[in-house]
């Protein structure tokens, strides 16, 4: 029981979950293949109440997704034991617009286009290389945490 209060008391609420998946830039998608676990960095852009992703259509993670579309994503942050923060996603992710997007319009991805374009490239239109595809993932768990809401103030090595 202690192990599930602790948990809880420092779990993120959900607008806590939306600010810093709004803030944080690079998050670690797993997936799961007929080689095991595959895990890879990708940037994303939180929307909507989703988390959208593009990825490399000829891609290890493309062809596990096709085969599997779960999903567990984590993005993280902090460096000692005593600021560690982060998010896990987990679900089913879909396929929207065309494979490979070359900029069909797909009124579902204007947002997430938009968004992603102003994250990281500086504002502008998204470029569409005939290479990527968007997946999203509306997530059918989430597991938080916040170490800075557990009062650790000692320095401790993550596990």
């Amino acid at each position: 029981m202690k192990q599930q209060r602790r948990a809880r008391a420092i779990a993120m609420t959900p607008d806590e979950v939306d600010a810093f998946l709004a803030e944080q830039r690079t998050c670690r998608v797993a997936t799961v293949g007929m080689n095991g676990p595959h895990n890879t960095p990708l940037w994303y852009v939180w929307h909507g109440g989703a988390l959208w992703l593009t990825s490399l259509s000829r891609s290890q993670r493309w062809t596990d997704l096709q085969g599997d579309p779960r999903v567990a994503v984590v993005v993280d942050a902090g460096e000692d034991y005593a600021e560690l923060r982060g998010v896990e996603l987990r679900g089913n992710v879909e396929v929207v617009g065309e494979v490979p997007r070359t900029g069909e319009p797909v009124p579902e991805l204007e947002g997430p286009e938009r968004a992603m374009a102003e994250r990281y490239m500086g504002g502008g239109t998204m470029v569409h290389d005939g290479r990527h595809a968007w997946l999203k993932l509306v997530p059918e768990k989430v597991t938080s945490w916040d170490f800075r809401k557990s009062g650790a103030a000692r320095r401790q090595p993550a596990s």
